[in-house]
């Protein structure tokens, strides 16, 4: 990437003489020159030679006029057929046919809820698990219960018979 000094030189002389020719060309020039002495821009106005340039380029193409020349009417657009919409219209129909109403209303999901009802909801599995504890401990205390009437009904039975024999 060294090059000599003086070839630097001359590419930038020639970058230089190459944008001075491209502002020559597009009028950038004449249009700097009337900013520095304050003269407003003058419009310049396009050749016959630069319009018929860009008209052989496009062609004109007839939408909307029905042209009486026989070299017009080749360039005359047909009108445009519609597409069919009648698939895309009948699809749509079919998803927004609404749902079937559920018949039965349920009046627990139409009340308001209670400002409490999702205390009630995070505590219930623990409650759950208190409830079997409960249950358990009940049916404990049952069966002593139980226990110790059979041994109370034994010695009241015990006992009778020990009346019952001394009276003989």
């Amino acid at each position: 990437m060294a090059a000599a000094p003086g070839s630097l030189q001359e590419e930038a002389l020639k970058r230089k003489e190459r944008l001075k020719a491209l502002r020559e060309r597009t009028g950038a020039a004449a249009a700097r020159q009337n900013k520095d002495d304050g003269a407003p821009e003058v419009k310049q106005f396009r050749s016959d030679s630069e319009g018929e340039e860009k008209g052989k380029h496009q062609e004109i193409r007839l939408r909307n006029y029905a042209p009486e020349d026989e070299e017009l009417k080749g360039r005359v657009v047909p009108p445009a057929q519609p597409a069919s919409v009648e698939d895309k219209v009948k699809d749509q129909l079919e998803a927004a046919k609404p749902e079937p109403i559920i018949e039965e209303v349920d009046l627990a999901n139409l009340a308001p809820r209670k400002p409490d009802w999702d205390l009630k909801r995070d505590v219930a599995k623990k409650l759950e698990k208190l409830e079997k504890r409960t249950q358990r401990a009940i049916a404990e205390l049952i069966r002593e219960r139980l226990r110790g009437q059979e041994e109370n009904l034994a010695a009241a039975v015990d006992s009778a018979k020990q009346d019952g024999s001394d009276s003989d």
